[in-house]
């Protein structure tokens, strides 16, 4: 793919480009689905309430060089003309900007959206890094034209997101998810950054101060995993870098992507999270599908009747202390979450096999918790980024070389719960407090160690700030409570689980696959 593809505007009835924040309020206070709130920003309901997976393909005549499902070219080009045909009649806003903010590695973008649905085009304005060449001669690298109003019959919910990999454009047809217009950039972003020698990470970062000097540190996760609240929480008056996605280069060179932040708002307390719920709960923000009892009225953030996929998305100056990525030194730690209810412990440190291979496994909570015959099944999705366009067996092998490069040790972080469910009197909770004494613990060097017998990896003996040494080394929960035959039957089958799903990736390195079966 060019780095400069050149993308010409369609062709369409009218076009606003790069509108103040004010104008986009104002047109999104005309949509018919944007609610006011309490907080003197909109909430818009959306008919779409997450990604559409089943309906993304990537348009290419070389399947075999992608893990995801592909169209050929003259397909992709059909959906392009057909949504061109369609916004012949329609008025768009134009949304130019930078993915990243660095003058050596910024990727110009672009976000062209049916002016009908100026929450997107908000959303997207604060995510986007302003920079030089913002106007008509403007020349975006990586660009998504955005249809809401246009069916794409004959895919899934006549929904289809084309990723063209090779002209760096993204056509979304009938969604009005922002989420896609988010994604979709970063998912052609990926591929530049992989060209380049390195990997985009599906990350959080912050920078975190201590005796020995500042660390920078990287926290990957799927969503739901606490990547966000991991990110934003507190340590050492840490600040954070990024609460999305970053691009990893050798030697441990971290550059950031996005200017703002994308929310998950379910049970957002400002107990809690205090900074989110601030950011979240200003004029600035742009919600998404929070549940509202009435216009003009407060949100309730634990509501879960219309969805829990509740997202709110404000700008990085929004949460009053933050880090420009231009300014860390290279990576040190690597936080991988895995929000569990079995026999994951608060904690562990891995090899540098080890780190690649549960950085690919990608895991997090299963179906049911605590039984012998459910716990532990695992959600997976490899490297926890769902939007690397190639083959996904590159990803795992570039982070091993990356983190030989940069020489970060890396941990596994159980967010969720240990020994059972939230059902299971057995089971105990991973709390906020508990993750944060963790994080505090690795960035200080505090914790002491010894070898699991079980995974292989490294579990903690000590953290400061955690007196329940069941969260730290989960087998003694399970001796303790009469469950010790099933931990041991847990252990066989996560260990075949992971293997078999590993060995489903083409060109992983063994050495990486055979980490999980030590």
């Amino acid at each position: 793919m060019s780095e400069v593809a050149r993308t010409v505007l369609p062709a369409v009835r009218s076009a606003e480009a790069n509108p103040s924040q004010e104008r986009l309020r104002e047109l999104t206070a005309a949509m018919p689905a944007a609610r006011r709130t309490a907080y003197d920003n909109y909430n818009v309901q959306t008919k779409v309430q997450a990604r559409s997976n089943a309906s993304t393909v990537i348009v290419s005549d070389t399947p075999e060089r992608h893990s995801d499902r592909t169209i050929p070219t003259v397909e992709g080009e059909r959906i392009a003309a057909m949504q061109d045909a369609y916004l012949r009649d329609r008025d768009v806003l134009v949304i130019d900007g930078y993915i990243g903010n660095d003058p050596a590695f910024r990727v110009p973008a672009r976000v062209v959206v049916e002016r009908s649905h100026a929450n997107i085009a908000g959303m997207q304005d604060h995510l986007l890094f302003d920079g030089p060449g913002i106007g008509s001669d403007f020349e975006p690298a990586v660009t998504v034209i955005y249809t809401p109003g246009l069916a794409a019959p004959g895919y899934p919910d006549d929904r289809c997101i084309a990723v063209d990999l090779e002209r760096g454009v993204t056509r979304v047809c009938n969604s009005d998810y922002f989420g896609e217009s988010k994604k979709n950039l970063l998912r052609l972003w990926n591929r530049i950054v992989y060209d380049r020698g390195g990997l985009a990470m599906h990350a959080g970062c912050k920078a975190i101060p201590t005796a020995a000097g500042e660390k920078t540190v990287l926290i990957v996760g799927l969503s739901g995993t606490g990547k966000t609240t991991t990110t934003f929480t507190r340590q050492n008056d840490s600040r954070p870098v990024q609460d999305d996605f970053i691009a990893l280069m050798p030697g441990g060179k971290v550059y950031g992507s996005e200017n703002g932040c994308f929310a998950k708002t379910y049970a957002l307390d400002p107990n809690d999270e205090p900074t989110i719920h601030r950011a979240v709960t200003s004029r600035v923000a742009y919600l998404e599908n929070v549940s509202q009892q009435e216009p003009d009225g407060p949100c309730d953030f634990f509501d879960e009747h219309y969805t829990q996929n509740g997202r709110a998305v404000f700008p990085m100056e929004a949460l009053g202390w933050s880090r420009d990525a231009r300014e860390l030194g290279p990576v040190s730690t690597l936080l991988i979450l895995n929000r569990n209810d079995g026999l994951i412990p608060a904690v562990a440190r891995l090899s540098g096999d080890q780190a690649a291979a549960y950085f690919m496994l990608g895991e997090t909570r299963g179906t049911a918790a605590g039984g012998a015959a459910e716990a532990g099944r695992a959600l997976r999705v490899p490297g926890t980024n769902p939007f690397f366009p190639l083959l996904h067996a590159q990803q795992g092998n570039r982070f091993r070389e990356l983190q030989v490069s940069a020489g970060f040790t890396a941990y596994l972080l159980n967010t969720g719960r240990v020994g059972g469910g939230d059902d299971d009197p057995r089971g105990k909770k991973v709390r906020i407090q508990d993750s944060s004494a963790v994080v505090r613990g690795i960035a200080e060097g505090t914790i002491e160690w010894e070898r699991d017998p079980d995974f292989g990896y490294e579990v903690a003996t000590e953290v400061p700030g955690i007196d329940d040494a069941e969260l730290l080394r989960p087998r003694r929960l399970y001796q303790r409570t009469g469950r010790d035959t099933d931990y041991q039957q847990l252990v066989a089958r996560l260990k075949s689980e992971r293997l078999a799903f590993l060995r489903g990736f083409p060109g992983l390195d063994p050495a990486v696959i055979a980490a999980v079966d030590r």
